[in-house]
């Protein structure tokens, strides 16, 4: 299991990176009165309010040493409610080792075939996220936000830069897979 991690910045400047135990631990250190501090889940580009609750931190350093239960729980299988028409099910009935090895087989070949352009789009919507909240008032951040949709680089990359240093090299790393194809 990875470790939830963000990145905080004190106005356009990043002052701290990494879990968030880290992160709570550099912000603690920091006079925060001036205002101005912002915090985002590195993963979904999603603002985070901050101070956190300890049990955010406690939990990051419980994901990096928790013991796998055991039996099927370990393998991570997870019990939801799936709807379907009647001709689905009896197709998926049919299938060799019944409807939830069908389903899991064609969920790992969806996932395999669509792999490039999930990382693409998740990059896109976490990085415009990230800029919305930090950058909307910035120059040039309705062109950025339409060339980063448009999957145009260049005029992303043209439109941000003249943006703060830390916010452009935190933007770059988050959509970093957002113009791969």
């Amino acid at each position: 299991m990875t470790i939830p991690r963000c990145t905080a910045f004190l106005r356009d400047q990043r002052v701290a990176a990494g879990s968030y135990s880290e992160v709570a631990n550099t912000l603690a250190e920091l006079d925060l009165s001036a205002g101005g501090l912002l915090v985002f889940d590195d993963t979904t580009g999603a603002q985070v309010d901050y101070p956190w609750p300890e049990e955010k931190c406690r939990t990051d350093e419980a994901a990096s040493t928790a013991q796998p239960s055991v039996g099927r729980p370990k393998l991570g299988v997870v019990a939801r409610e799936v709807t379907l028409l009647p001709r689905h099910w009896e197709w998926l009935a049919q299938q060799r080792g019944g409807a939830s090895a069908a389903l899991r087989r064609l969920v790992d070949e969806a996932r395999h075939n669509t792999a490039e352009q999930d990382r693409e789009r998740l990059a896109k919507e976490s990085g415009y996220r990230f800029m919305t909240a930090i950058a909307g008032c910035l120059p040039g951040y309705e062109e950025a936000v339409r060339a980063l949709f448009s999957h145009d680089a260049k005029a992303f990359t043209a439109q941000i830069a003249h943006w703060p240093a830390d916010i452009q090299a935190h933007l770059a790393w988050m959509t970093r897979d957002a113009f791969t194809s």
